[in-house]
């Protein structure tokens, strides 16, 4: 996957368009716009700042890993309020939009208890099977 492709996925992911992302970061949305189509490419400097945003690495945008995400200790620089597009028109269930939407929300300790109880859940569908 090229860096304009990744980004653009990053970008989606977040349920932002190209204009509110480069309002938000404080880019000309034409000039965002070539970074995904690949006509451009960011500096050093600006690369960081999308990788940063993204909560992701610098090597993720740059393909040089499929791991696509990092853990901060403080992941508070950037405003991570929703976007204005209504969750009910992304065409996920109730659950997906909980879990990808609502789930950074939660502290991380009831992150972690989530996690526990997703993962009992699917032991006890495995073992009705």
């Amino acid at each position: 996957m090229s860096l304009g492709q990744r980004l653009k996925a990053c970008r989606k992911a977040k349920k932002l368009t190209q204009l509110d992302l480069s309002e938000t970061l404080g880019f000309n949305r034409s000039t965002y716009a070539k970074y995904e189509t690949g006509d451009n490419e960011p500096d050093n400097q600006t690369l960081q700042k999308l990788a940063d945003f993204f909560g992701v690495s610098v090597d993720y945008l740059l393909g040089r890993t499929d791991v696509d995400f990092i853990v901060k200790e403080d992941n508070t620089h950037y405003d991570k309020s929703p976007s204005p597009i209504d969750k009910k028109d992304t065409g996920l269930s109730e659950f997906e939009n909980l879990f990808f939407f609502e789930l950074d929300k939660l502290s991380e300790e009831d992150k972690k208890k989530a996690l526990e109880h997703v993962r009992y859940l699917r032991y006890l569908a495995e073992q009705q099977k």
